[in-house]
């Protein structure tokens, strides 16, 4: 896994036209989010902030039962603090998801299930609001939104609250100590 440092940074690169962070001299992270659902401040080159810190070690606890590899565990973390610091608001695309009629309230970096009827996925929260959430998918194969539009790993959307199950049961290890 990535160790964090304080000479991360940030900057967009006009001619990849995409949002990068700079890990190392040898490493770079490419963002891949259009650049029409990226704020201002994502075109402006800057630090990784203690804020983005607290953000990925929240998101590495949060995928560290997942099965998927230390580089897509990665990934994702990195993806999830990308989409947390620089995605812009957007709407809601719940349509694609089956309704769980639940009053459920995820919180930031859950494990939810979203589901549809071609498949079910699992997906990360990464910003939870009071109805609606934006997640992104920890599914290695593309997510079926219909027969023709899919999800990619990692790719965000936005959707209400009404359509999630909560996973993390499946997907945390916890340890449990019996006391007599």
């Amino acid at each position: 896994m990535l160790k964090l440092s304080d000479t991360w940074n940030w900057y967009y690169d006009e001619e990849k036209s995409s949002l990068m962070l700079e890990i190392s001299e040898e490493m770079v992270f490419r963002a891949d989010l259009p650049r029409k659902v990226l704020v201002e401040s994502a075109f402006k080159p800057q630090p990784f902030s203690v804020e983005d810190a607290h953000l990925y070690e929240m998101f590495q606890h949060s995928v560290r039962g997942l099965d998927i590899s230390v580089p897509r565990q990665a990934e994702l973390i990195l993806k999830a603090v990308t989409v947390k610091r620089f995605h812009k608001p957007v709407q809601p695309k719940s349509w694609f998801f089956d309704s769980c009629g639940d009053d459920y309230q995820p919180e930031e970096g859950e494990i939810v299930e979203l589901s549809n009827g071609l498949n079910s996925g699992v997906f990360l929260v990464v910003e939870a609001s009071e109805t609606a959430s934006i997640v992104v998918s920890v599914n290695l194969e593309d997510f079926y939104l219909t027969e023709s539009k899919t999800l990619a790993f990692c790719q965000p959307i936005k959707v209400m609250h009404d359509r999630m199950r909560p996973a993390n049961a499946i997907y945390t290890q916890t340890n449990i100590r019996l006391v007599s």
